[in-house]
């Protein structure tokens, strides 16, 4: 299957990596006022347990729209500066398509609509908008700094079989460094502050790159693994932006729980590079099932009080 977009030589990469081949996409059918179908295989080993990742997946429908709105006569967005995406259903391993509508092609930005269809269902639906990005662009104001970090080199690389037992086919492609100093889950000892980070890169040192991007928000366990065990947390709906091009190295990536209630939780997430610049941003929401368990706390934080009760409660 070949791959379509930016060439991979324009990256430094000389053969395609694991990563390019498993979100490559094949043009099926491109007819003027239709959406463009392209062939994808929803690849196996790009999961948790048996279900596919969701970064993964929304670097699939990137690269699809990329392909979609290159096949318009215009200058070249090559890169996703914006994706919002629906998981509408789950998605499963194996033959599926990608539909991409061109909604608007411009001069500075384009936008596209891609979904991912399996068995005449939609499984993930997104809206992306693509640009270019300057490889060597600096913000003119910001009020995020990286947080401190341990090296990548003091951090345990993450095995292909989870703090909850669950099988992740994912980390033989990726390299994934929890920072033992902010994730307490993993010694057993969780922190009761919803935060969690680590180094991300690619494990057959692929450069990072604004696809890439769409991947890394998504990569690192759920936050709330400090506050409470649990399984599977699947994507409702993820936000994400590209603020710049990566530069090469690892990619320091941090989630936080901001709000979990009844069965839903949010997090945000930042991604540094090995420059220290901020190269993207994610919020989600999430569904989280912890039947019953209650939120470890740490021993300087009480539980919050009781409100009164109103007027006929009890």
């Amino acid at each position: 299957m070949e791959l379509t977009g930016a060439s991979l030589a324009s990256r430094g990469v000389t053969a395609p990596s694991s990563f390019d081949r498993a979100t490559a996409v094949a043009l099926r059918r491109g007819e003027p006022g239709r959406p463009a179908a392209y062939d994808v295989t929803v690849d196996p080993d790009w999961a948790i347990g048996d279900k596919p990742h969701g970064g993964y997946l929304l670097a699939t429908l990137g690269r699809a729209a990329v392909a979609a709105a290159s096949a318009v006569e215009a200058p070249v967005h090559e890169h996703p500066l914006t994706a919002s995406a629906h998981y509408v259903s789950a998605a499963v391993p194996g033959p599926a398509e990608v539909h991409a509508e061109v909604l608007r092609r411009g001069r500075r930005m384009s936008q596209v609509r891609a979904r991912l269809v399996q068995d005449d269902a939609v499984r993930v639906e997104a809206t992306f908008t693509l640009g270019r990005l300057a490889a060597d662009a600096e913000p003119w104001w910001g009020d995020l700094t990286v947080p401190a970090a341990t090296p990548p080199e003091s951090c345990a690389r993450s095995p292909e079989s989870g703090a909850t037992g669950m099988v992740l086919p994912i980390m033989r492609h990726v390299d994934v460094r929890l920072d033992p100093a902010v994730n307490g889950f993993l010694a057993g000892r969780p922190t009761g502050r919803p935060v969690v980070q680590g180094w991300f890169r690619f494990a057959d040192d692929r450069p990072p790159d604004p696809l890439a991007l769409l991947l890394a928000v998504d990569i690192l366990p759920p936050a709330t693994f400090e506050l409470v065990m649990s399984g599977w947390v699947p994507t409702l709906e993820l936000t994400a932006y590209v603020r710049a091009v990566p530069a090469p190295g690892p990619l320091l990536v941090r989630h936080r729980a901001r709000h979990v209630e009844s069965d839903l939780v949010d997090e945000v997430c930042e991604v540094w590079d090995a420059r220290g610049s901020l190269v993207a941003q994610a919020t989600q929401l999430a569904g989280l099932r912890v039947d019953g368990a209650e939120p470890f706390r740490p021993a300087d934080e009480p539980p919050a009080e009781e409100s009164p009760a109103e007027p006929g409660e009890r």
